[in-house]
């Protein structure tokens, strides 16, 4: 089926147009946040479309990612998503105004379809009358990278320092004077004033993997975030894992692959005696691999995704029972 869609999440992104189906992604003059098109990305499955033809474009389901993409979807197909056009509102992200109380902005509307990206998400969202379902990260597996030869730990993270407590930035010192602690991605420049905290700068994903990989484990402070593409990919690098008990990561990462819990100085523990114990720490990753592979892999993810675009373009009711996500069961 031809599957509408922007560029909003890159790591998801490229996961989801590795399905069987063609993705249209919205380009125009501007190349701007709604119109980007593929954004210089390589997806055989993914062609730019300029929004002057996609009111003549064929177009069998919408996936929404941002609530201004209803009236954009509307506007440029001249079709009402959730009524004359299939739609999906895919929610990446944890309510931010509140923890329990914040309504999600579909949840008023029980015709467009709400996916949620972890079980924890759909929990805490208010959904309202929106149907709604799980589709859990499905990540390429990049190989078995892991050589753990620089006693280092290593996060990734985008725009650290003005997110702060959310990424759990206040604690990267505290773990710094445990290991030294390199912060990959974008705005992590100011973290440079931490003692123990190296910025390690905004790496393509083919270099960042090689260089997590080189690190002896990997670091998620985060207190509040859906999961975490970038925690499941050191997983598939084969490293040992280790992180704050918040969110989806606890169900994410089994104890045998590493530690997620709330008491700091156990976490500090942790991560001394895998750096002192490079081959523990390979035997954790090793796990964290085999578990990741098997549960967060890219064929179930896009198996799941097929029978959420289907039912939808073929009008099936979609129940907010968790026995309807083929992937609750573990």
């Amino acid at each position: 089926m031809r599957v509408l869609l922007w560029h909003v999440h890159g790591g998801y992104t490229d996961a989801f147009v590795r399905g069987r189906h063609e993705y249209l992604l919205p380009v125009d003059a501007a190349r701007d946040a709604w119109g980007g098109g593929l954004l210089g990305r390589d997806w055989p499955a993914a062609r730019e479309v300029p929004v002057e033809e996609l009111h003549d474009t064929d177009i069998d389901v919408v996936v929404l990612q941002r609530p201004e993409e209803i009236a954009l979807a509307e506007r440029w197909t001249s079709r009402r998503p959730g009524r004359e056009l299939p739609a999906i509102y895919l929610e990446h992200n944890t309510p931010k105004a509140h923890p329990t109380d914040t309504r999600h902005p579909i949840a008023d509307r029980d015709d467009i379809v709400l996916v949620h990206v972890t079980h924890f998400n759909r929990l805490f969202w208010d959904n309202g009358r929106a149907p709604t379902r799980v589709v859990e990260h499905g990540v390429p597996d990049p190989g078995a990278l892991y050589t753990g030869e620089l006693a280092r730990a290593a996060v990734v993270v985008n725009e650290p320092a003005r997110r702060g407590r959310i990424t759990g930035t206040d604690l990267l010192p505290r773990f710094g004077a445990v290991a030294p602690v390199d912060v990959f991605g974008m705005g992590a420049e100011p973290l440079a004033a931490l003692p123990g905290v190296t910025p390690a700068g905004d790496l393509r994903p083919e270099r960042l993997r090689v260089e997590l990989a080189r690190r002896r484990l990997y670091l998620h402070p985060l207190r509040w975030t859906s999961l975490g593409l970038a925690l499941l990919e050191a997983m598939h690098l084969g490293m040992p894992v280790v992180g704050l008990a918040t969110t989806e990561a606890p169900r994410a990462v089994p104890p045998e692959a590493g530690l997620f819990t709330n008491d700091l100085d156990a976490l500090a523990r942790e991560i001394r005696a895998l750096i002192r114990d490079p081959e523990l720490a390979a035997e954790r990753g090793r796990r964290a691999r085999r578990h990741v592979l098997e549960h967060y892999g890219l064929e179930t993810f896009l198996h799941t995704w097929d029978a959420v675009l289907a039912d939808t373009v073929d009008g099936r009711r979609v129940s907010a029972s968790p026995h309807l996500d083929e992937r609750s069961a573990r």
